[in-house]
């Protein structure tokens, strides 16, 4: 027989390495190193012989396979849909993080519900009993409670249920409690979550069973465990919330069967949580009057467009080295447009504090929020609000240009719709002639003239 060699792989990073050492040398953690058996190399090469012999078998022509379309499965809340590119997938793998008591195991539920007249499902809690599950169920009033649910931690025995029951949806709450038989490392560890990832993986694609993980997340708000976890799933989504908000929003990160950074918008209610009909009217503040410092601008969220308002602060500063502080942009990137407007737009913050937000706890990563983002620094400046019913978008170029963004078109109808009256958008992004919006638009070309079209609007 093939004499087993010994790996010690890093419960922090997943490093391996072929003797112990006191500190992984790829992430410095100190006492992270655990002995994994690994079978010889003589049996495993004659496997893979056999095994890629089986392979070539099994290739095909890119033309020859099947277009079929993908059967999706809905889960009973669309906007829980969308985020998933359509619903669940028969085979397909879907992670799902966030913080402690964000919703996780209230939305599932809720699906579950929603599902279990149509498909076979089964919840699988490693962190509540099944009392405790009940008690939740019975509290958000679900319209079903014959869901099945199993209050088990190892994964040879949660798939062995599994395939007598055949359930259509399997959730598993959560990866962290899992552990394999195969490995005598704690429940959480690297080797274990990668070991339960890629048994329930294997499963999912070999029974056609669509599962959904739900992962713990670390203080930096990534999901715990290695890299390779969010690589080894199909799609992976994010709860987020702003403190003390009851708004939640489940974004895509990753998804093989759908777009990236799509967005569902929920309410956190006694109830459980409800989706929101018009996202859009949660991230505006809806002032009575106009003030000064605030800017309304559409953004784009994986295919959906959000009207979201943006608000500057700007003041004198109190020491001499004025602050730039953000929440919901980037930083460094806002020192940037303030000193292009400082050279081509004719005015100075350089001895003012910059205080920019956005409102509702939304984040703006795309270049869209850069011109919004300099006219409500000027309206701040200079006292004056920018004018009622006006939405504004652009990028800012260093040579202070105001360069086009995608779908300019269907963000001004999502503005008209909305009610807004009027623009200020790159000339590139000027509506087709035909196009019929009810806006008066001003395009722009230079950063300049975009702070004279919203001074003379007022």
């Amino acid at each position: 027989m093939a004499r087993e060699k010994t790996r010690y792989v890093c419960q922090q990073c997943g490093a391996q390495a072929m003797q112990w050492s006191g500190q992984c040398t790829d992430c410095g953690a100190w006492n992270s190193m655990e002995a994994q058996a690994d079978a010889g190399g003589g049996r495993g090469a004659r496997r893979m012989a056999a095994t890629a012999r089986d392979a070539a078998r099994r290739v095909q022509i890119l033309s020859d396979v099947s277009e079929d379309l993908v059967p999706r499965m809905a889960s009973g809340m669309p906007e829980f849909d969308r985020v998933l590119g359509g619903g669940f997938v028969p085979g397909g793998v879907v992670l799902i993080g966030g913080d402690p008591g964000i919703g996780k195991s209230t939305l599932l539920l809720q699906v579950l519900a929603q599902m279990q007249a149509a498909t076979p499902t089964l919840y699988v809690t490693g962190e509540e009993s099944p009392s405790q599950v009940a008690l939740r169920a019975r509290r958000l009033g679900l319209p079903r409670l014959d869901l099945p649910v199993l209050a088990e931690t190892g994964v040879e025995d949660i798939l062995a249920t599994a395939v007598i029951s055949r359930p259509g949806l399997l959730v598993i709450d959560s990866i962290q409690t899992l552990h394999s038989s195969a490995l005598e490392s704690a429940a959480g560890s690297v080797s274990q979550l990668r070991e339960s990832a890629a048994q329930l993986v294997h499963y999912a694609k070999r029974e056609n069973c669509c599962i959904v993980i739900v992962g713990h997340v670390t203080k930096e708000g990534a999901i715990a465990g290695p890299r390779v976890l969010e690589h080894m799933v199909d799609t992976v989504l994010y709860f987020e919330h702003d403190v003390g908000s009851r708004y939640r929003v489940v974004r895509a990160v990753k998804n093989r069967f759908g777009a990236v950074n799509e967005l569902g918008v929920f309410s956190m209610e006694a109830a459980g949580l409800r989706e929101v009909a018009n996202p859009s009217a949660i991230f505006l503040s809806g002032h009575s009057a106009p003030v000064p410092g605030s800017a309304v601008t559409v953004t784009r969220q994986g295919s959906r467009p959000l009207l979201v308002e943006v608000q500057a602060l700007v003041d004198r500063a109190q020491s001499g080295n004025p602050r730039r502080v953000t929440q919901g942009t980037d930083g460094s990137r806002l020192a940037m447009l303030i000193a292009v407007l400082n050279r081509h737009g004719g005015v100075s913050l350089a001895d003012q504090d910059v205080f920019a937000n956005v409102v509702g706890g939304m984040r703006i990563q795309e270049t869209a929020a850069d011109l919004p983002l300099l006219l409500a620094a000027v309206s701040s400046l200079r006292g004056r609000p920018l004018p009622a019913r006006t939405v504004i978008f652009g990028e800012v170029g260093l040579a202070g240009e105001i360069r086009p963004v995608q779908q300019g078109e269907e963000r001004l109808r999502e503005a008209s719709k909305q009610g807004f009256q009027r623009a200020i958008v790159p000339a590139a992004n000027r509506p087709r002639r035909g196009v019929k919006l009810g806006m008066h638009i001003d395009a722009v070309e230079r950063l300049e003239q975009a702070v004279a079209a919203a001074r003379d609007a007022e």
